[in-house]
């Protein structure tokens, strides 16, 4: 008789999207920005906004591997058309 063995799935790997600062992308384009593709409000944005600044990167959401990659799509093709340097990046979650 075969034993039946509960099989621990582990949760997928989650990814966080990671924005780095520079010298020259607008603090209020980041906002809108973290605003528009992350769905924060107005204070939570500038907070991100303000810890990209003086820290040199803040994460602006965790989200699966795939959705992480279109965050960052969108936030590289949103700085590139608005002609700003933004860096985006997404990294796995450290468990």
């Amino acid at each position: 008789m075969l034993e039946r063995r509960t099989q621990k799935t582990k949760p997928p790997q989650m990814y966080q999207v990671v924005m780095l600062n520079d010298d020259y992308t607008p603090m209020e384009f980041v906002v809108v920005v973290i605003q528009e593709f992350f769905s924060k409000d107005l204070e939570a944005a500038t907070q991100i906004m303000l810890k990209i600044h003086l820290e040199g990167r803040g994460v602006c959401g965790v989200y699966s591997k795939d959705v992480a990659a279109t965050k960052v799509d969108q936030v590289l093709d949103a700085a590139h058309k608005a002609g700003h340097p933004l860096q985006c990046l997404s990294e796995p979650v450290e468990l």
